[in-house]
């Protein structure tokens, strides 16, 4: 199996901020709201270590850079789950099955490696 790239890999946490983002907006609880933001900020730490690299280097292969992402993967298998009470609006619970399993992907493949 190839590895995912830094470029495809940035976009692929890019389009889930922006889903996890809506739901956190769309979110009823506020036991919604902190398990998307702690979500939110493990992929924000993330998505700002890919950005302070260069730009000739997104062609690589991605590898794990924060501490925090290597621990993501229960969470998202929770909210996963949990998705039909967590996440409001059809449209954001359409588009976040679909990202989720190529992050969730990324993510595994990552830690197969380590």
């Amino acid at each position: 199996m190839t590895q995912t790239s830094v470029a495809d890999t940035l976009r692929e946490y890019s389009s889930l901020l922006e889903l996890l983002d809506d739901a956190y907006w769309e979110a009823s609880s506020i036991h919604h709201k902190d398990m998307l933001y702690d979500i939110i900020s493990i992929f924000s730490q993330e998505v700002a270590e890919i950005n302070k690299l260069s730009i000739q280097d997104h062609h690589y292969p991605y590898e794990v850079i924060t501490e925090g992402i290597r621990r993501v993967v229960p969470k998202l298998e929770r909210l996963d789950e949990n998705r039909e009470d967590v996440i409001q609006r059809t449209q954001t619970l359409t588009d976040f099955r679909d990202i989720l399993s190529s992050v969730l992907g990324i993510l595994e493949a990552q830690l197969r490696t380590l």
